[in-house]
């Protein structure tokens, strides 16, 4: 089925525009997932994706996984909640000192825990931390519905939005 959607081009070009997260909810940490492994970051975008249309990467092969996430200028994070985890990051550096967050998102068990503004701030400091100029992230749409909110609360600005028409699978 073809549907028009909406995407939202945001940006961050100081440290400064960060507005971090008021709280950390209790027993919640972000740690980097230091070996590249497709698995885990497959396992990530078919589950969190999963209710928002996250398609472009489902036909990779475990070999494009690999060379994905194998990748020295990409970084994959996690955030967990007591121990279990919640959500990712992606985090790929780009030419010109930009750093892109890729890919953000929670498992949809911890959606509307408080988490997600903790989640975004992690990522956006790290993307600072890795000498970036400025931080770019997109969203549309199809998205959660509080996802452009918290790019927004963060202190991310839209400087582009555009309509396409996709191709999208059926809902089952």
């Amino acid at each position: 089925m073809k549907r028009e959607i909406e995407i939202h081009y945001l940006e961050m070009t100081s440290p400064a525009d960060l507005r971090p997260s008021p709280a950390r909810a209790a027993g919640f940490r972000v740690e980097r997932a230091r070996i590249p492994t497709p698995e885990l970051n497959r396992f990530f975008y078919t589950t969190v994706g999963g209710d928002w249309y996250w398609i472009d990467r489902l036909g990779w092969t475990l070999e494009q996984w690999r060379a994905w996430v194998g990748r020295p200028e990409l970084e994959t994070w996690i955030g967990y909640l007591e121990g279990t985890p919640a959500g990712y990051f992606e985090l790929e550096r780009e030419p010109g000192d930009r750093v892109e967050l890729a890919i953000f998102g929670l498992l949809p068990g911890f959606q509307g825990r408080g988490i997600g503004g903790a989640l975004l701030t992690a990522a956006v400091e790290r993307a600072w931390e890795m000498g970036a100029s400025r931080v770019t992230v997109s969203t549309c749409s199809l998205d959660a519905p509080a996802a452009l909110r918290n790019y927004e609360a963060r202190g991310f600005r839209v400087y582009r939005t555009e309509r396409v028409e996709k191709e999208l699978p059926a809902r089952a």
